[in-house]
């Protein structure tokens, strides 16, 4: 069966603490791995969730603040160590790709694998990845420096196939993916039999939008219009309303409002305050806005489908 989940490595903000790592998350798309943001720890919580090193190609990096990107040098060197193979490729904002650039040439320049620099450029849209299931793309956030968010993409999945309505036609194997995909079927007659008796709806695509530091702003829910699953960083509750954008952060209840406003099912809150012994307080308020709310924490896995 096709998987999509989302692996929470590290959902706190500014610093580690007893309770939280800083950011981090995996999703895993059909045992393929792609990591969101690198905070501190990441490598540690990384083998304690049983990801495999050697199907990690592709790491995302929202924004040049060291709570998202203190742990790739590390974890890029236990790769290596691990002989990692092949490239893995790195988006990132243009001064991070230069600043990784120097320190792994200095300290890990015998890299079993080649790493790759993937610019992405501020405030730009675009799909920086792309296989035969999957699209990653890029929209912007408003944080107090460059910040972009990040929307996967299932592509739309085949029809199901009618096996008694197949062996009745007698359907010839070649022809079978054609008709997944939605061809009717023409026998040597002329005689059109239509792919709607042939097969079944194809189940939904799924889609997950990642949207890192960043205060609410409504641009944000029309760049996630439609998508199924959020992930919304809640800084702080709603009497910190007034810090949380000065420092270019949203409320629990501001991640809720933009969910609700870009019409998802599904609302992930995390990047939670040092201040909190509880998030609680954080879940109940978004929860007043928004009816499915989760609680990021480390170690947790929510299946997208």
């Amino acid at each position: 069966m096709a998987k999509f989940q989302i692996n929470i490595l590290g959902c706190g903000s500014a610093t580690p603490t007893a309770r939280h790592q800083p950011s981090c998350q995996v999703v895993n798309f059909r045992d393929k791995l792609f990591m969101i943001d690198c905070g501190e720890g990441a490598q540690s919580q990384f083998r304690r969730m049983g990801l495999k090193f050697s199907r990690l190609n592709h790491i995302f990096i929202s924004h040049l603040h060291g709570d998202h990107l203190f742990g790739l040098p590390g974890l890029l060197s236990t790769m290596a160590l691990h002989e990692v193979s092949g490239s893995v490729t790195i988006h990132i904002f243009r001064d991070g790709a230069r600043l990784m650039k120097e320190w792994m040439d200095f300290f890990n320049r015998n890299s079993p694998f080649e790493i790759i620099y993937d610019v992405i450029e501020e405030g730009e849209r675009r799909i920086v990845y792309e296989d035969g299931g999957l699209t990653v793309e890029t929209f912007p956030l408003y944080h107090r420096t460059p910040c972009t968010g990040f929307i996967f993409r299932e592509k739309p999945k085949l029809r199901h196939l009618r096996g008694d309505m197949v062996k009745f036609h007698n359907i010839p194997i070649a022809m079978l993916q054609a008709v997944k995909e939605g061809a009717d079927f023409v026998r040597e007659d002329g005689t059109v039999i239509p792919n709607a008796l042939l097969t079944s709806p194809a189940d939904p695509s799924v889609s997950y939008a990642y949207c890192s530091d960043t205060m609410m702003d409504p641009r944000v829910a029309a760049d996630i219009s439609g998508v199924d699953t959020v992930y919304h960083e809640a800084t702080y509750d709603d009497s910190m309303a007034d810090r949380a954008r000065e420092r270019g952060h949203s409320t629990a209840r501001q991640a809720a409002e933009i969910a609700l406003q870009a019409g998802a099912r599904r609302l992930i809150i995390g990047h939670f305050s040092k201040r909190y012994n509880s998030e609680e307080l954080l879940l109940r308020e978004a929860g007043e806005v928004f009816p499915d709310v989760i609680l990021a924490n480390e170690g947790l896995k929510v299946d997208l489908e």
